[in-house]
């Protein structure tokens, strides 16, 4: 076999699909996170708290460069004159952006685990249940069965 046809069996196994699925509505999800963060959430906070936009709140460490005609409070014009700073805010974003996914897929989680124990408990529930309480079937059927079950006596008992 070679590392070829190793490689196709391997990429064709349903869990590393499922995997590839995963990880590109991730990717997606995460995409919607940061728009919500930095469209909705952060404006929010930020007019809440007296700042209009958390990117522009840096610690400038380099000198501004000679000649350049940008404004001294812009993060993004500073980091593209090549100024070294600290990003604090953008930080604080990434992190709130964090926060939010987090507990987004703490809910998919908990709800998936709710209808998993529910199902659980339901199969419990057949198993535990007695004859009388089982729902009932066709008639005709039971008689199949029952008929088939005579027939495996009936061939256990003739090869013993």
């Amino acid at each position: 076999m070679t590392v070829f046809d190793e490689f196709k069996k391997f990429i064709s196994r349903g869990n590393v699909l499922q995997l590839a699925v995963g990880v590109v509505i991730g990717a997606a999800f995460g995409k919607i996170t940061t728009a919500l963060t930095e469209s909705v959430l952060m404006p929010f906070i930020g007019w809440l708290f007296g700042a209009v936009d958390f990117t522009n709140w840096f610690i400038r460490l380099g000198s501004i460069p000679e000649g350049y005609a940008g404004s001294t409070t812009n993060y993004a014009e500073l980091k593209q004159a090549g100024v070294a700073m600290i990003g604090y805010g953008d930080l604080l974003t990434q992190i709130v952006n964090f926060l939010i996914l987090a507990f987004a897929l703490f809910l998919l989680i908990k709800g998936v685990n709710k209808v998993l124990d529910a199902i659980e408990e339901d199969k419990k529930a057949m198993e535990n249940s007695s004859d009388s309480d089982k729902v009932p079937t066709d008639p005709q059927l039971d008689v199949l069965r029952d008929i088939r079950l005579e027939l495996r006596g009936l061939r256990e008992a003739q090869a013993k």
